[in-house]
């Protein structure tokens, strides 16, 4: 047995003894699991943006365990076993890899993105975009549904197009917007952030990481502002935005 089917095979065992003698590992179900792999997929996220490379480890680990309960859950149930989801999974990625595991020849990355998804209309899949959870984020969904409609050659065919696009939903939101139009600028609001996220796409920057990223850089800024309000012995509410805006600059000189 490899190093690696060995680690599997013991952290199956765990889970099988777990489930046998701890009461609280009895008494989970896949429903009450659900929001706790959500939790662990988050911290995961989190680690990879932080390019915290031991937490990475630690959180695959997590969510490998998650994987390994559910199929537990399962395989009590008399459905499916961990062994069958492999191996399921195993003849997916050789039936949507033809290029590798097939006579099939693609010049680049673009051409296996849309094989794949011809692969999947063929499977059974009723849309190129079913496969998009509903549950996504809204912009990761964006992302995803733009991706996939790509694959199928429904896409532009500069980025130059897709920034026009962009200043085009900008001038129609701020006319709704200035009009007071609420529910109109909300729409339009709505379709300058999917032309933005499209515009993102063509220039290879994930949205929903740079987004984060700029929410991490706020949360530390924004603390160095309450720091030092409190060295000065002030209140925030107390501090007009121009002395709160020493602090600001502050941060980002700090920041290098």
């Amino acid at each position: 047995m490899t190093a690696r089917a060995e680690a599997f095979e013991r952290l199956a065992t765990i889970m099988d003894e777990l489930r046998l003698k701890c009461p609280w590992d009895k008494k989970q179900t896949m429903e009450s699991l659900r929001h706790l792999t959500i939790e662990e997929t988050y911290e995961l996220a989190d680690a990879i943006i932080d390019n915290d490379m031991e937490s990475v480890k630690k959180e695959l680990g997590d969510i490998l365990l998650h994987i390994v309960f559910y199929a537990k859950i399962a395989e009590e149930q008399k459905l499916f076993d961990i062994t069958e989801a492999i191996h399921a999974q195993c003849e997916k990625l050789i039936s949507r890899h033809p290029h590798v595991y097939g006579d099939v020849k693609v010049q680049n990355e673009e051409e296996v993105k849309q094989n794949w998804e011809m692969l999947k209309l063929k499977e059974g899949n009723k849309s190129v975009l079913s496969g998009v959870p509903k549950g996504l984020p809204a912009m990761i969904k964006a992302m995803r549904m733009q991706e996939k409609a790509r694959g199928v050659g429904f896409d532009w065919d500069k980025p130059e197009q897709v920034w026009e696009k962009v200043e085009e939903e900008m001038k129609e939101f701020l006319h709704e917007a200035e009009a007071g139009n609420l529910k109109k600028a909300e729409a339009e609001f709505g379709d300058l952030l999917f032309a933005l996220v499209n515009y993102a796409r063509f220039k290879d920057i994930n949205p929903e990481e740079a987004l984060e990223r700029t929410n991490k850089k706020f949360f530390k800024r924004f603390q160095f502002i309450e720091e030092g309000a409190r060295q000065s012995g002030r209140e925030l509410t107390s501090m007009t935005l121009e002395e709160m805006d020493v602090y600001w600059n502050l941060a980002k000189a700090s920041e290098g």
